[in-house]
């Protein structure tokens, strides 16, 4: 008997589990109720253990539909940053200014350009 879940092995060395897509339409309302509640995990089905669809929040799915047509993001980062300046509140820390962003502050940056020669 086939598994309903499988772990998936991604490029990055991350694992993510891959539901059976008829397991994850069973589920489909309980992730309603979730994403209601502030979760916003995704729920990732695809067969033969292979991811092939992800079902997000709403309003997940609209932040990062519009940084895919947003010029390397700076329209995004730009409303972002001007809100920011002019909010008279207390800054915030860098982390959650890079979840927001979506950068990840461990990833290695290629910065041979930038060194003196």
């Amino acid at each position: 008997m086939d598994s309903e879940e499988t772990p998936h092995l991604l490029p990055n060395g991350d694992h993510v589990w891959v539901i059976k897509t008829s397991t994850a339409s069973g589920l489909l309302p309980q992730m309603l109720e979730r994403f209601r509640f502030g979760h916003d995990d995704p729920l990732i089905f695809g067969d033969a253990g292979q991811p092939e669809g992800v079902v997000v929040p709403f309003e997940l799915w609209r932040a990062l539909d519009t940084r895919v047509f947003d010029e390397e993001g700076f329209d995004t980062t730009y409303t972002i940053a001007r809100a920011r300046l002019a909010d008279p509140t207390p800054s915030i820390p860098i982390e959650q200014v890079a979840a927001e962003f979506g950068w990840d502050l461990d990833e290695p940056i290629d910065d041979s350009e930038f060194r003196s020669k």
